[in-house]
């Protein structure tokens, strides 16, 4: 199951609010603002 990057929360992909593709990774988020936050600073999440 993925993992929402912003806040840790395990979930299913039909689950997520919104999806990110960052490099050659999709993302999963549980809301529109983890997307938003990750959107801002992806290397923050992702490194």
């Amino acid at each position: 199951m993925p993992i929402d990057p912003v806040c840790g929360m395990e979930l299913s992909p039909s689950d997520a609010v919104a999806t990110v593709q960052h490099g050659r990774t999709t993302y999963y988020f549980c809301s529109e603002e983890c997307q938003q936050r990750f959107e801002e600073q992806p290397t923050i999440y992702t490194e």
